[in-house]
């Protein structure tokens, strides 16, 4: 894929300075607010405690979780209750989703992956499509993980490919196999799908 890089070895420090910058851009390019969505699990709120305390104009930035447990936001599995708890003292405005809600166009679409090739909470068995007409869905992943046995809702793939640029944040061999079988085309998964759908710049961190 001519529009990837794949940077290995990255720290949370790296793929923050990376973030930063590429914030940095996108507000110098824009006279209003930005959008920015990123991914829940283990992996992205280490980076984003760093990047919480760089230099950001962070009232100029929306902030929008890819995807969610349904769950109440004080749950501890809830992804936007950790975002909001991160960001908002630092002036981000945070948005809930919702199936109601308007989807706005990111200046980038941050995500990580599931060993079994799922981005945000868009699981093998959900089919997702990259010309879903819906924004938003409602889903119940299956098998549902037993760390986080929720109902999900979560961004659709084009909602995700509304973005000037995608980011993934991958660790570990096993889901770097998946995602290099992925950029080849070499299976049907959630994130193969959305590959090959993007003509945007894609940065993989891993």
């Amino acid at each position: 894929m001519q529009n990837l890089i794949i940077e290995e070895g990255a720290d949370d420090t790296r793929i923050a300075a990376w973030l930063e910058g590429r914030l940095k851009h996108a507000l110098n390019a824009s006279d209003g607010s930005i959008a920015i969505t990123m991914p829940g699990g283990s992996t992205p709120f280490p980076i984003l405690e760093i990047l919480a305390r760089c230099s950001l104009d962070w009232s100029r930035i929306s902030v929008w979780p890819g995807d969610d447990r349904v769950v109440a936001e004080d749950h501890p599995a809830s992804n936007t209750g950790k975002i909001r708890a991160l960001l908002e003292p630092v002036g981000a405005s945070v948005a809930a989703l919702t199936v109601t809600a308007k989807i706005p166009h990111f200046a980038i679409a941050w995500l990580g992956m599931g060993a079994d090739g799922h981005i945000a909470s868009l699981f093998p068995n959900t089919d997702p499509q990259p010309d879903d007409p819906q924004a938003v869905r409602l889903l119940t992943p299956d098998p549902l993980p037993p760390e986080a046995p929720f109902d999900r809702i979560t961004l659709t793939i084009p909602s995700l490919l509304n973005s000037d640029e995608l980011l993934f944040a991958i660790r570990g061999d096993e889901k770097r196999a998946v995602f290099g079988a992925a950029v080849k085309g070499e299976s049907d998964l959630p994130v193969t799908r959305l590959l090959g759908a993007a003509c945007q710049p894609i940065t993989c961190f891993s």
